[in-house]
């Protein structure tokens, strides 16, 4: 039986695909810090430590034949509330992650690196990163280089699953919910582009790869729109709710469609789940009041670090900055 180390595994993504590993007959290991999360309840082997703590990782790493590396800080704001913690564990640990592990490694990277570009974009499209996070991203791939098959991921939607935290600070979730609890959605501009991805699906690109050598970049996303668009959408499937618009630009000046021909030729990968799919689990989410504070800051990377982080900036020393970072 093939040995999975999810690193960074409580979270979004690694929920889901935690489930969907042991559904198709891997031994998982989850190993996380629980940053977001105040317990783990998933019925796999667990281990709570911090990935700065080297000498408590890497006996995992020595277990595993598959890494999947889920580790760093996600999202424009919640990278930016700390610099130097967003290069240490976004660049300096996959440093250390190709010094110290030579098996198969899947890594997840952003289709943010493209930033700002019209057209399909692919693969081979010029790197536009516009943020912190998404430059770090760049500068993971380069460091992984061949060592590794990477994701360039659109912009997640959808529940993961019965125990991680559903994301409102992702665009999708953050209009369904606010088209519930207010009857209306804000759209600024409107015309940019986003590639969209069900979280489920990231999952099971993951798992399709366990075994196959591919390697080096790969666009996933399920669908192209414009923000207008899938507000639009949005409301067909809220009764009632309307889209304000403005002409007023939002800071984020990200705009790019990808394609994801190549996931699709070399390994199939063909999204299981729609815009509307996603759309309708998150308002059922809602309207049957299985959340019951839509504004609590645990939803939103950003909101629930701010807090964390802003009090210890200053340098790193390279000490384990416990924040709520526990090591065992």
């Amino acid at each position: 039986m093939t040995n999975v180390l999810v690193v960074g595994g409580a979270g979004y993504i690694g929920g889901t695909l935690t489930d969907q590993l042991i559904a198709a007959g891997y031994n998982a290991r989850v190993y996380d810090n629980l940053l977001f999360e105040e317990r783990y309840l998933k019925p796999v082997d667990f281990i709570c430590g911090d990935v700065r703590d080297q000498a408590a990782l890497l006996p995992h790493m020595k277990w595993a034949d598959t890494v999947v590396w889920l580790v760093g800080l996600v999202g424009d704001g919640a990278c930016g509330l700390y610099p130097e913690l967003t290069e240490e564990l976004n660049v300096e640990s996959v440093k250390w992650l190709v010094a110290n592990f030579n098996r198969r490694i899947i890594f997840m990277s952003t289709c943010s690196v493209y930033g700002a570009q019209d057209g399909l974009l692919t693969e081979e499209s010029p790197f536009n990163p516009l943020s912190l996070y998404a430059r770090t991203k760049v500068v993971g791939e380069q460091i992984l280089g061949d060592r590794a098959i990477y994701f360039r991921l659109g912009t997640l939607f959808g529940l993961g699953d019965q125990f991680s935290r559903i994301r409102l600070d992702l665009v999708l979730n953050l209009l369904t919910v606010k088209a519930c609890l207010y009857g209306r959605m804000s759209v600024f501009g409107g015309e940019q582009w986003r590639p969209l991805l069900h979280v489920r699906d990231v999952a099971g690109a993951v798992v399709a790869n366990i075994g196959t050598p591919h390697v080096g970049p790969f666009n996933l996303r399920t669908e192209n729109l414009t923000m207008s668009i899938l507000a639009e959408r949005i409301a067909t499937l809220v009764p009632g709710s309307v889209v304000e618009r403005t002409e007023i630009k939002f800071q984020d000046a990200r705009n790019y469609k990808v394609s994801a021909d190549k996931a699709r030729d070399t390994f199939g990968f063909a999204p299981k789940l729609t815009v509307e799919d996603g759309i309708t689990e998150t308002r059922d989410l809602v309207q049957q009041g299985r959340i019951q504070d839509a504004s609590s800051p645990r939803y939103s990377n950003t909101d629930f670090l701010r807090p964390i982080f802003l009090p210890q900036q200053g340098p790193l020393g390279g000490e384990i900055i416990p924040l709520r970072w526990k090591t065992k």
